[in-house]
């Protein structure tokens, strides 16, 4: 069973039935993965309800699909085995239903799958009747966006803080509890919607508003009556897809009406994130072959279906593209930058444009941190002025990886692939920039040239098999010889504990090979980047000389050229900086170290990285000031360090205008619901000891315990060890960076499941809402002390030393202990397995936490003796006997 052992057989003779095609299953991936034979083939209910239910989720489980489908709910694996034929019923009595609302294109789709050799294709063309008409193709199907006018400015208005409180009592319902917190943050956030003072100075508000205050309609309220009152739009931005998620969950609050709320709220992500019409295109015409080609078409049915065409986080399940993992669903979104715009067939359709287009029109903009950054940092057009940033704790991290630079010989060799295109036998859509730009160069002469002098430059960056090439000591080209160097510089430096995985080493002291390997690359970037900045100013000419064949299609696709010529130009310019730099004085602003990425001891990345000291510092100037109003909230935004720490990692301290603090409690009793246990006996590196000590925490608990790991080495390793052992005892154990199912995707099946466990790593310590009995016990394998990279010991010696260290640390601690108190009535607890835990930490937890150190077999047997209460005698707890870390 999916997430369970093997029933009452042996694991080997599990294998040898499963052998025997065809069967019936459900997740065919994770079900082979557990039984070590991954090309599981047979029917997979999975597949038959992307087809029959497109852009519908189910938990992908026995039990989930028969929640969804209206079937009795199986206690036991007996049961939901006996159950999997009458779910595969239900579903194809679902297509012989004449009310089944998704039956357009379902003929074409099935028709086409059973030439892919679909195993459930038969069985659905059976009850499929061919149509009396041709059905339409999908890309005739999918409705055309209009171009509207540009949006107006809004309108000069101030938010009365009591209208907002209205608001909210409207969003919250009759009859619902007040909560002091929620209503005081929603009046203070109104005052951010004010008219600024003057340019560069917005109103900022930081609010730490605890779990439990319900912060998200405290900004939802003011935000939604100054987007309705002013005619604007207001962004909405998370970090994680969860929360984006939840936010689009909670509009229905706001506007009840499906299609109002489609028009007025609209979820937006980076391009990397949509389906490309003309990638689908391609992979159903040819491109895509055996089992990719049927991914293909059951994507091409969601498309159909969809609400936004979002493939990641959407409404296209989690679970899909995990079915076909050698097929790799990243080829149908556009992750190169190559996007032709209007030049493209499908452009009016296009739902990268749509959503584009929605967005300005809008009045809640659902995003994330990286887009409103990037979209702000390149002044592109509809940038939002009134933002409210959610998670606001991961504010740092966002601009760290936003405004950071990274000369490798991947992003190199794409940008070889973007400018030159296809070379060799290379074949596919890929097209370079001259053939996208092929009448502009035919109409003008100067940009011809200068298209022609950058494609030529670009033959200078590193080509397919540079990392052979490096390995074998035989580099090509200023680039690949940059990266050899790079690569010995690195490989001499590194400690020998490095071994296996990433290393990494200061840029400092370099010897004269790297500077001349510098030189010569600086001189080839160089080359490139000068035709493409002549092409930039020659496209700008050709939109205001407006030739004849400049229709509105083919101005569009000038202004995305130009547009894309612009981020790749601040690219270039960013690598030339660092390799300026190098041989020279650093730069007190940036931090660049050489790198080799490595899993297990492979090589697939070797470069140089830089990064801000301070990323607040681009935050503040490129995103806070050109704001009119922005509101920072997070319930662990202040920390146990207080208001400065806040200030100092969300950009707030180099505004010039001082910003507004606002703090609400938690109103949960966290001393009476949960506690924390430090595990004083499980040696650190003792892999079989914290294997069982995982174990016997889980069954103690009776499932709902989310693992907490710093290294994906130790998850794995635990994992094997005590996934059967669990499965043995009716205890199902699901894991990140192990089960072939994404991590969204997982956590729905952990938070449907009261007896299942996961174990994961970061991804899950800050994106995690499982309230009620399936959370009620938080593992964390050892103290999350920060890893000592080039850019932490940097940032580390920069903020003083240990106090920094201290802060990330009870950031994390803190976020992971978040994870048990979601809503009233739940109670948990949270477990260390460290001896070393340093008594100053203890802060990150709520206060009147009792924190008890004891052996592992007290811990159980606290665990076993039910939830946490104020009325349980404490373990002896001496802060002496803790260890502080220097």
């Amino acid at each position: 069973m999916p997430g369970g052992g093997v029933g009452t057989v042996g694991r080997g003779e599990a294998v040898a039935r499963a052998a025997e095609t065809p069967h019936i299953f459900l997740n065919g991936p994770l079900i082979g993965g557990r039984l070590g034979y991954p090309e599981l083939s047979g029917l997979d209910l999975l597949e038959l309800f992307a087809f029959v239910h497109p852009a519908r989720f189910a938990v992908p489980t026995v039990k989930g699909f028969a929640k969804t489908l209206g079937l009795a709910t199986p206690t036991n694996d007996m049961e939901a085995a006996a159950l999997l034929p009458e779910i595969a019923g239900a579903l194809l009595d679902r297509i012989d239903d004449p009310a089944w609302p998704e039956r357009e294109g379902a003929w074409m789709v099935a028709s086409t799958l059973q030439r892919h050799g679909w195993p459930w294709a038969n069985l659905v063309l059976e009850r499929l009747a061919m149509p009396e008409r041709a059905e339409r193709s999908l890309f005739s199907r999918l409705p055309e966006w209009e171009e509207g006018a540009e949006p107006s400015f809004p309108r000069t208005i101030k938010v009365d803080p009591a209208a907002a409180k209205r608001r909210l009592d409207a969003l919250t319902g009759q009859g619902a509890e007040p909560r002091e917190g929620q209503q005081q943050m929603a009046a203070e956030a109104a005052g951010v919607f004010d008219p600024r003072e003057a340019p560069g100075r917005p109103n900022l508000l930081l609010a730490d508003a605890g779990t439990g205050i319900g912060k998200t309609l405290a900004y939802l309220a003011p935000a939604s009556l100054w987007a309705e009152e002013a005619g604007g739009t207001v962004w909405i931005s998370t970090y994680t897809k969860a929360l984006q998620r939840q936010l689009d969950a909670e509009s229905e609050r706001l506007f009840p009406d499906p299609q109002e709320r489609k028009r007025r709220i609209v979820v937006r992500k980076g391009r990397e994130n949509y389906l490309c019409l003309l990638n689908l295109e391609d992979a159903m015409q040819g491109g895509f072959a055996g089992r990719a080609a049927i991914l293909a078409q059951l994507v091409a049915r969601w498309a159909a279906y969809t609400k936004d065409g979002d493939m990641v986080g959407g409404d296209l399940p989690g679970w899909l593209p995990s079915l076909f993992r050698r097929a790799g669903a990243t080829a149908l979104t556009d992750r190169r930058g190559e996007c032709v715009y209007a030049g493209c067939a499908h452009y009016r359709r296009c739902f990268i444009e749509r959503a584009e287009r929605a967005g300005r029109e809008a009045d809640l903009v659902i995003a994330n941190h990286a887009l409103v950054m990037v979209n702000a940092a390149r002044a592109k057009p509809g940038a939002p002025t009134r933002i409210v940033f959610d998670e606001g704790h991961h504010l740092f991290d966002a601009a760290d990886s936003t405004f950071a630079a990274a000369l490798t010989g991947r992003e190199a060799i794409e940008l070889r692939r973007w400018i030159v295109g296809p070379e060799g036998k290379s074949r596919g859509r890929r097209r370079g920039l001259e053939a996208r730009l092929m009448d502009v160069a035919s109409y003008d002469e100067e940009g011809g040239r200068a298209l022609a002098d950058a494609v030529e430059a670009a033959k200078s960056l590193n080509s397919d098999g540079w990392l052979g090439r490096i390995g074998e000591g035989d580099p090509w080209g200023p680039l690949e010889k940059l990266f050899a160097e790079v690569r010995s510089m690195t490989y001499a430096r590194a400690k020998a504990e490095d071994a296996g995985y990433g290393i990494e080493t200061e840029l400092a002291e370099v010897d004269g090979a790297l500077v001349s390997a510098a030189g010569n690359a600086l001189d080839a970037l160089e080359a490139i980047a000068k035709p493409l900045a002549t092409l930039s100013r020659r496209l700008e000419a050709v939109l205001e000389e407006a030739p004849d064949w400049l229709d509105a299609q083919a101005r569009a696709r000038v202004e995305g050229s130009i547009l894309s010529l612009g981020w790749r130009r601040e690219t270039l310019a960013a690598w030339m900086a660092m390799l300026g730099r190098i041989g020279g004085p650093s730069d007190p602003d940036f931090v660049d170290w050489l790198a080799i990425n490595r899993i297990e001891a492979r090589e697939y990345d070797i470069g140089i990285r830089r990064h801000w000291l301070d990323p607040t510092r681009p935050l503040a100037k490129a995103v806070l000031e050109p704001s009119h109003g922005v509101v920072v909230t997070s319930a662990t935004l202040k920390g146990a360090e207080g208001w400065d720490r806040a200030e100092a990692r969300t950009g707030a301290l180099h505004m010039e205008k001082p910003a507004d603090l606002f703090e609400a409690k938690s109103p949960f009793d966290y001393a009476a619901n949960t506690e924390v246990l430090v595990v004083t006996d499980i040696r650190q590196g003792d892999i079989p000891a914290l294997a069982g000590a995982y174990a016997r925490l889980i069954e103690a608990a009776g499932g709902g315990t989310l693992g907490l790991f710093t290294a994906i080495k130790r998850l794995r390793a635990v994992h094997a060890r005590i996934a059967d052992r669990l499965a043995r005892a009716g205890l199902r154990l699901y894991a990140q960076h192990v089960d072939p199912i994404d991590t969204g995707t997982l956590v729905d099946m952990f938070r449907d499941e009261p007896k299942a466990s996961l174990l994961g790593t970061d991804a899950l310590r800050d994106g995690v809402d499982v309230p009620g009995q399936s959370l009620r016990l938080v593992v964390m394998e050892r103290v999350p002390w920060p890893r000592p990279t080039v850019l932490h010991a940097a940032r580390r010696l920069a903020a003083g030393g240990r106090h920094y260290d201290d802060e990330v640390v009870r950031a994390k601690l803190a976020q992971g202990f978040g994870r048990l108190i979601r809503r009233q009535g739940d109670h948990g607890r949270f477990v260390l397995l460290s001896a070393a835990m340093p008594s100053r930490l203890l802060t990150a937890f709520p206060e009147g936490v009792a924190v008890h150190r004891l052996p592992l077999d007290q811990a159980v047997a606290r665990i076993e003796s039910g939830p946490p209460s104020a009325k349980q005698p404490s373990s002896s707890f001496e802060e002496n006997d803790l260890i502080d870390r220097d």
